[in-house]
């Protein structure tokens, strides 16, 4: 089993993996201390019938630069492969600012080659592969060193089986002609705003039970601290402090030290030093927030009359679609989607691109009274009306 060490030895495997037409990819990485994923080994494979080609890459390794795997990255012509690509997409986007293109999820392809929601990488091996893995070693502390022969052999099968499951994947979706569909789905992953956290739009992940804008402005900017001090510091925004304790601190507008050192929730390392001062800080100028800067809240479905007949009436159509065609239901339309369309919206996403297909084009006719719906046996059938 080769491990990489050293720059010379990556771009070694990245030239003869260029003349392939895929590499699979993956990674193990750290997250639970830092903000910014700590990554700690990088899987690679070329095709071949054996473990052989494949590589696990020391990022750790002093003096290995990962920029041969970034050139790999850049060139179209060879697909870069991975599974629920996401987070491993925001590690190399944040160190280089590098998208891998073109790009292959197995996870989204399976979930549109009708493989079930969110399916995981264990399940298609053990479907398409026809093998079973070792998952003893999948929380292991990856940043130590050495790794144990365990590690090893969990990481290196994450890339290798990767290319059976791959290899079938697209003939599937080639041959149902749905490789555009995926294509569609991983824009989102390839576009830098998945990954980036304005701190000034921090405030919009927490949950509150209020939507007043004078309230919500003070959650804005001390959402916003947060988020400066534990980017500038890599460190988890929860060891800044934790949602709930945020939304304590919105509630009672703390002023003074004293003030703060009442709180319930709030860490006691949050009760001093730079923290407390940015609390203090922040609470004032959420307070201070002139009207015509007061965040508003998203009330676009607040007003919405559901019709609540026509949603189960979609909810229906939506499973007998998704069965027919083989796709997940979710990957097609969330619940509050549906009920979106039942109360008049036509901008959700079920409603475009190759979704419309699928099922958006019969929900609007639905919608429109243009068509039925009939059971027979187990069946549902559509009946046009016009």
């Amino acid at each position: 089993m080769k491990i990489i060490t050293s720059t010379e030895d990556l771009a070694a495997f990245c030239t003869a993996a260029a003349e392939h037409d895929y590499v699979t990819v993956d990674t193990e990485f750290l997250r639970e201390r830092t903000y910014y994923s700590q990554l700690c080994l990088v899987q690679l494979a070329m095709p071949g019938p054996d473990d052989s080609t494949g590589v696990l890459v020391d990022p750790l390794a002093e003096g290995l630069s990962l920029e041969p795997l970034y050139d790999l990255f850049r060139d179209t012509s060879v697909v870069k492969v991975f599974h629920a690509a996401r987070q491993d997409l925001e590690i190399f986007y944040v160190d280089a600012q590098v998208f891998p293109e073109p790009l292959f999820d197995t996870q989204v392809a399976a979930m549109v080659c009708g493989f079930g929601e969110q399916v995981g990488y264990e399940t298609l091996v053990r479907k398409i592969a026809k093998e079973a893995l070792d998952k003893t070693s999948r929380f292991t502390d990856w940043s130590r060193r050495p790794l144990t022969d365990a590690q090893k052999t969990y990481a290196l099968a994450d890339v290798t089986h990767l290319r059976r499951i791959y290899e079938f994947l697209a003939a599937k979706l080639e041959e149902t002609g749905r490789s555009r569909w995926v294509h569609e789905e991983l824009k989102v992953l390839t576009s830098p705003e998945t990954y980036v956290t304005p701190p000034r739009e921090a405030w919009k992940r927490v949950k509150t039970r209020t939507n007043s804008p004078k309230f919500l402005a003070i959650v804005r900017e001390l959402a916003a601290f947060r988020e400066d001090y534990a980017q500038a510091r890599n460190i988890p925004r929860n060891r800044v402090y934790k949602d709930d304790a945020l939304v304590e601190l919105a509630s009672n507008k703390p002023k003074t030290i004293e003030e703060l050192g009442r709180s319930r929730l709030l860490l006691r390392e949050a009760r001093r030093g730079d923290i407390a001062d940015g609390i203090l800080k922040a609470v004032k100028a959420g307070s201070a927030c002139p009207p015509e800067d007061l965040p508003q809240p998203d009330r676009s479905r607040e007003k919405l009359q559901v019709n609540p007949a026509l949603a189960d009436l979609l909810r229906v159509l939506l499973k007998a679609k998704t069965e027919s065609a083989g796709v997940a239901a979710k990957l097609i339309a969330p619940a509050a989607d549906l009920d979106g369309i039942a109360a008049g919206l036509r901008d959700v996403p079920a409603l475009s691109g190759w979704r419309r297909e699928v099922f958006g084009a019969d929900a609007e006719r639905l919608c429109e009274g243009k068509i039925a719906l009939a059971a027979k046996g187990s069946d549902v059938r559509i009946v046009d009306l016009d």
